[in-house]
Order: structure tokens, then C-alpha cells, then sequence
């Protein structure tokens, strides 16, 4: 993309490390500052509807939700002003931050914005045994691990392709989690919409419940954090979906998807020309390997929270 419309550059792009998914640099001009997201486009799971995303980011934006100002979009790239703004850490935030959260999902649910794709769903992955066997051959050091729990890898994804989805469907964000969001003045500024699209309310919102009111792992879950974002939706004009498991599917069927893709990273061995780099793509390998499995045994309990009073 020509950057030359934003500006005098005052220095080099600076490269901001930490993306999941795709690459992130900082750009200061003479007009202000940009975040220029350079986009995987070469081994994504599914292809980025990138002038969509974009149209969808300006509605939302002109809307009033807090988030950075949409500038450009191009194949490959996207362009934001830069926000300022205190990182969330991976531990449960305040309820009254909770609470905003849900109501800028509320509002964001009512934009009457066309979208010309389905709410298809990736396939789910499978053959995890015969993943097990190449991470073995490959000397992957969560191997052994992998091994031990392919058949629960397996249950898990029956789960993701047999569980009812209650609808309604809504145009969303589809990733709101502590890593996509930063804290102004102590109220949310949503970051990071490429992945937004057509999903399950109760996927979004149990999603984005349990992401901010958990720490790392699954010890430390907040009921009244979660509760809170639910308070919040309802307070903005949402209104619930039936209680159950269908508001973890996409979650775990997301995390599922992820993990399966920085595996087959980890498993190729060499950096590859965009996306995380391999460090992070076996941190991810990781910690999934040996969280799905703690998330689905978990799983009873946190059905437990969408069922209030």
C-alpha cells in the first residue's frame, strides 16, 4: 500500500512486537501517528475480507464506539490512527470495565451494516494422533503431551461440530480478549476488527465474557466479571440468548483452530515470511496443548455461569 497520503515520515516504521496472527508497525508523520497492520495473507486459516472489515470498522467508528479511527485498507494491509492507551493485562479487569464492554457490544449489534458473506465456519480440526506422531518425529517438546491427549483433542472436536447454536446471528467483532483491547481514562478502546464478522451472539458473548474475567489460565474466573458484561449488554438494549454450552463453541473452536495452525508452523521449523514468528507460534502450541484439555474439563462450570439466579 502507498503510505505516502499519511504524511512526511518523521522516522522508520517501527515494528511492534506481539501480534498472534499478523504483523503490527507504528508509523509517526507529519499529519500524526498510524498503525499499519501488515495482514498474513500467506498461510491464513481463511482469507481476510479486508474491504469489508473496513467498511464495518467506519459504521461502528462513525457510531461512537471507542476504538481507533479506520484510515485505509488495502489486500495486504490496514491502516489506523494510533490510540494511546494502557495494555490489559490477562487477569480479571474491574466490573465497571466489564460492564462497558458489554454495552458497546450491545450497540455495536444494532449497526445496519451489509455484509455479503455467511457465518461459515472453518472445518473443525482433526487427525490429532497422527499430528501427535509427526510432532513426535519432529522432536517437538509438548509431544509427549499431545500424545497423552489426542483422544481428548478428538472429544473436543466433536463437540465444536455437534453443539446447537441458539442464534440470533450478529455482525460482530468475533475477538474481543485482553490483548485486543486497551484501557483509556479506565473505559475500553476495542482494537484489532479483522477477524469481525457474522457469529452466534451467545459464541460472542460467552467469548468475550470469560476472556476478561479470567487470568492465564482457569483458576482465578470472576463470576461478577463475567456477569457484569452480560449487565452491560442488557443495560445497551441486547438482550441474552438461552443459557449453556453453545456460548464457549466458538471459543474453543477457535483456540482449537489456532492451536492447530501454530502447530503446522512449529512443524515446518523455519520462519515463515509473515505472521508470528516460530518462538511465538511454539508458545502458542504450548499453551494449548495443555489448556484446551484444562478448558473442556472446565467446562460444566463455566455452563454454570450463564445460568443467573
Amino acid at each position: 500500500m502507498d503510505l505516502s497520503s499519511l504524511g512526511a515520515p518523521l522516522g522508520p516504521m517501527r515494528r511492534v512486537h506481539g501480534g498472534y496472527a499478523n504483523r503490527l508497525f507504528r508509523l509517526d508523520t507529519d499529519h500524526g501517528s498510524f498503525a499499519v497492520k501488515e495482514l498474513n495473507v500467506l498461510d491464513r486459516r481463511h482469507a481476510y475480507h479486508v474491504e469489508d472489515v473496513f467498511r464495518f470498522e467506519r459504521a461502528a467508528f462513525a457510531a461512537g464506539i471507542p476504538m481507533p479511527e479506520p484510515v485505509a485498507a488495502g489486500h495486504d494491509t490496514l491502516v489506523h490512527r494510533w490510540v494511546e492507551g494502557d495494555k490489559v493485562p490477562e487477569e480479571p479487569v474491574e466490573p465497571a470495565y466489564a460492564y462497558e464492554v458489554g454495552k458497546i457490544l450491545a450497540q455495536l449489534h444494532t449497526l445496519d451494516v451489509a455484509w455479503p458473506h455467511d457465518a461459515a465456519e472453518e472445518g473443525t480440526p482433526r487427525g490429532w494422533a497422527e499430528l501427535a506422531e509427526r510432532a513426535t518425529e519432529t522432536g517437538q517438546e509438548w509431544a509427549g503431551e499431545l500424545s497423552a491427549q489426542a483422544g481428548t483433542f478428538a472429544a473436543i472436536a466433536d463437540f465444536v461440530d455437534t453443539c446447537e447454536r441458539p442464534g440470533p446471528v450478529v455482525l460482530t467483532h468475533k475477538d474481543i480478549q485482553p490483548w485486543n483491547l486497551l484501557a483509556r481514562k479506565g473505559r475500553p478502546v476495542v482494537l484489532d476488527w479483522e477477524l469481525s464478522g457474522l457469529l452466534d451472539l451467545s459464541g460472542e458473548l460467552g467469548s468475550t465474557a470469560l476472556s476478561i474475567a479470567k487470568g492465564p489460565g482457569f483458576d482465578d474466573i470472576r463470576p461478577a466479571v463475567f456477569h457484569a458484561v452480560l449487565d452491560g449488554y442488557v443495560a445497551g438494549g441486547g438482550e441474552l440468548p438461552p443459557p449453556g454450552a453453545s456460548w464457549f463453541v466458538y471459543m474453543i473452536g477457535g483456540w482449537l483452530g489456532h492451536v492447530r495452525w501454530n502447530i503446522s508452523r512449529c512443524l515446518a521449523g523455519v520462519e515463515a515470511g509473515s505472521g508470528p514468528e516460530l518462538a511465538l507460534s511454539q508458545e502458542v502450541a504450548r499453551g494449548g496443548v495443555r489448556g484446551l484439555p484444562e478448558l473442556w474439563r472446565r467446562l460444566p462450570d463455566l455452563v454454570a455461569l450463564t445460568r443467573r439466579g
